[in-house]
């Protein structure tokens, strides 16, 4: 009976283990799911938070671009009348545009983050799609002009500062010649000599100036009819390489700029579309 009853109580025993067996393999199994979720909650939120930074750093770069860009055809921008070609006036614009647009972007972001809609989302990207591409065609511009800025300069300055100089209805020149030889220190396109054969020079209007005023390191009335070293800036070389200069630092800064705000964006679309497929599995 001992034996009986031993094994009467053993039965129970192991037929409650067999029971409880697949209670635990469920219960164990709704924890690996939770912690699934959880792990998913955790990466949503993370992605959220680094596209809502990206945003607002977005923003920020966008002004900066529309700064650069406003700031480029702004500052000495009488130079433009000088130039042959309007590729260089063409890639400030197309920055200002870009910048703007960057801008409207960075705030449709952050308002596409905070809805976490997948629509908001799709034409967020598009949106960065786009001024990436307006940027990459600004940048192949002032690649394309920084290439050809020294051949342009030196077939057109000289013609167009000797030809149009003080003649009616190139006042726009006129201005722009005196205020570019003022800033920089320099006469003449390659030197002061290149005006001695220039129209002004020869005709009567020049009251016997040998050079411009704006020559002079003093404007004074007709300093120009004297080009003496001490007076004129004659030893300090032509505006050639000095205008040349100055456009390739802006070339530079528009190229910098630019190339800094496409990576910025490169790293905003990968965020955006791991963002759009965690909100895409996301059943509820």
């Amino acid at each position: 009976m001992c034996c009986a009853s031993t094994i009467f109580q053993t039965k129970p025993k192991d037929h409650c283990q067999r029971q409880e067996s697949p209670q635990l393999q469920s219960c164990g199994g709704e924890m690996t799911a939770v912690y699934k979720d959880d792990q998913g909650d955790w990466m949503t939120v993370c992605l959220k938070y680094l596209l809502f930074v990206f945003n607002v750093l977005f923003w920020v770069g966008g002004a900066a671009v529309m700064g650069v860009g406003i700031w480029t055809l702004i500052d000495k921008s009488d130079y433009l009348s000088l130039l042959a070609s309007s590729t260089f006036a063409v890639s400030a614009y197309i920055l200002i545009l870009a910048g703007a647009l960057v801008m409207v972007t960075g705030f449709l972001g952050c308002c596409a983050v905070i809805r976490e809609q997948r629509s908001c989302l799709s034409t967020y990207f598009c949106c960065l799609l786009l001024i990436f591409l307006i940027e990459l065609v600004a940048g192949v511009l002032a690649y394309v002009y920084y290439q050809r800025l020294s051949e342009e300069l030196k077939q057109h300055l000289n013609e167009t500062m000797t030809e149009n100089y003080a003649q009616p209805g190139k006042e726009a020149i006129t201005l722009a010649v005196d205020r570019l030889q003022q800033d920089f220190k320099c006469c003449g396109s390659n030197n002061s000599f290149d005006w001695l054969h220039s129209v002004y020079m020869t005709s009567a209007v020049s009251e016997g100036r040998v050079v411009p005023d704006s020559c002079c390191k003093t404007i004074t009335t007709l300093c120009g009819r004297r080009d003496h070293p001490s007076n004129i800036y004659k030893t300090e070389g032509g505006c050639i390489t000095k205008l040349e200069q100055f456009l390739a630092d802006h070339l530079l800064i528009i190229g910098a700029v630019g190339i800094g705000v496409a990576c910025l964006q490169i790293c905003g679309m990968v965020f955006t579309c791991c963002l759009h497929r965690r909100i895409k599995l996301d059943p509820y």
